[in-house]
């Protein structure tokens, strides 16, 4: 795999799809549609859709897993993995036989869903056994074996809220991989209104901001896996991330190994890893990793960008100081299984450059000439002061009261990282960032991992600078 990317120019990086049709759509922001299996979605298609249907829906197990001894936390990891590559597997197979599946029903029950619930069956059973050895069995755990079909709840020709459906189920680009994004993924920002609110600063608050230049991935490191979630096991988020800071990130790299590893970022001091899905320009043109795990194999096309800019701030709370980030805590914001989990923890959003007070959860942003796409992560702010971790890599950390600004019972105010990724692309529909295959490269499935691996000399700095309301560097 390359090491090393130069960003093509606009003159090799032409726009085959038809802006025009993507703004003739209205341009509003479509609600959210997406729930999680087992969940209302508003009712059956119309009768002409009934048989269109995009991808399989699995229930989330990882999701339900709130609780599992850390004795066997690692096995069950690894079994959660093997689920997402079935899902991987069983999508491939519905992807090289859709015409047949939207005909046959019968064929998509034996030749698609029944093995791969029997497949998953065998997998939660093994979960079930792993915690039961170590404390109580969750309950109901098997219950989400079975799997569904569904249909791309945007691009299925349906009207959106708004009434304005194209009908348009193609890629937005030609060359894509076939299984997304559509055009209805888009939405010219600006026909968006302004929708950012921030809880008012009140006394107490700490206002400071701590900032650490890490690069933008300029010498190209990058792979499948996805050490928080899938530890131990290549290619493991099943499409391929962008990685600044800490350079021994991989599937394998424990606390040691990265409290070893070089780092890109200017303080030494910070040997933090970011990461992100890589965005990809979807022009047709072949990349490196075209026929390997996390590229083409997974569905995942197209010339991988190298951002033009990223920024990593650390910020306060609105109504307190905040206390240190313990080394080696582990955050994920966002979801990578948004499409099909539902909106809950689709925390990442999506806007161009001049058009910030717009942001975009659930759409890809169409910029004007001139201004450029970004991707902000804002990370939970609140910890429970006990754990770096959790069972589902979440309820360990959570997000402040959006109306108040305060943490929930329990949990003490951290320094918030916000990440911010900015991309030189041409305007137009013809970019989407990796996702699992068969969350079909929706932005709502948009996600980033931070592991902090601040020195505590760096870490006190940087909660003095916060609570003292200084900026910092």
């Amino acid at each position: 795999m390359r090491r090393t990317r130069k960003r093509s120019t606009r003159a090799k990086r032409v726009v085959a799809a038809s802006v025009a049709l993507i703004l003739g759509g209205g341009g509003l922001i479509a609600a959210n549609v997406y729930a999680s299996a087992g969940e209302g979605r508003g009712g059956p298609p119309p009768p002409d859709r009934q048989n269109a249907v995009s991808t399989i829906d699995c229930p989330d197990a990882a999701e339900a897993l709130t609780e599992v001894p850390e004795a066997v936390r690692g096995a069950v990891d690894r079994e959660l993995a093997t689920l997402d590559s079935q899902i991987t597997v069983a999508y491939q197979r519905f992807a090289d036989n859709k015409e047949r599946v939207e005909s046959d029903p019968a064929f998509a029950e034996q030749q698609i869903l029944a093995p791969l619930r029997n497949e998953r069956l065998v997998i939660l059973q093994r979960i079930v056994a792993l915690i039961d050895r170590e404390g109580d069995a969750p309950q109901n755990l098997v219950e989400l074996a079975p799997c569904t079909l569904r249909a791309d709840d945007d691009g299925d020709g349906s009207e959106g809220e708004d009434g304005t459906g194209d009908g348009n189920e193609e890629p937005a680009e030609e060359g894509q991989s076939g299984n997304g994004p559509v055009a209805s993924d888009f939405v010219d920002i600006r026909s968006v209104q302004p929708n950012v609110r921030k809880p008012r600063q009140r006394s107490g608050a700490s206002r400071g901001t701590f900032a650490t230049d890490c690069g933008r991935n300029q010498n190209g490191k990058f792979n499948p896996d996805n050490v928080i979630v899938a530890p131990g096991v290549s290619n493991g988020a099943h499409h391929m991330h962008d990685y600044v800071g800490n350079q021994a990130n991989d599937a394998f790299a424990g606390d040691d190994d990265l409290a070893r590893g070089r780092t890109t970022c200017r303080n030494q001091g910070d040997r933090s890893t970011y990461y992100w899905p890589v965005l990809r320009l979807q022009n047709g043109q072949a990349e490196d990793d075209a026929e390997a795990d996390g590229g083409g194999k997974d569905q995942n096309v197209g010339e991988i960008q190298t951002p033009a800019q990223v920024t990593l701030n650390f910020v306060g709370s609105p109504v307190s100081k905040v206390t240190a980030m313990p080394r080696f805590l582990r955050i994920i914001t966002g979801d990578a299984k948004a499409f099909t989990n539902g909106d809950a923890n689709a925390n990442a959003s999506w806007s161009c450059t001049g058009f910030e007070d717009r942001q975009l959860k659930d759409k890809y942003p169409i910029c004007p000439e001139g201004s450029k796409v970004v991707r902000t992560f804002r990370f939970q702010s609140c910890w429970d002061g006990r754990n770096t971790d959790s069972a589902n890599h979440r309820t360990h950390v959570a997000f402040a009261d959006p109306a108040s600004g305060r943490c929930g019972n329990g949990f003490r105010a951290i320094p918030q990282l916000v990440q911010r990724i900015v991309y030189d692309v041409p305007p137009g529909p013809g970019f989407a960032v990796d996702s699992f295959p068969e969350q079909l490269h929706k932005p709502v499935t948009d996600h980033g991992d931070f592991i902090n691996v601040f020195d505590e000399r760096l870490m006190r700095r940087v909660v003095s600078c916060i609570n003292e309301g200084r900026r910092c560097s």
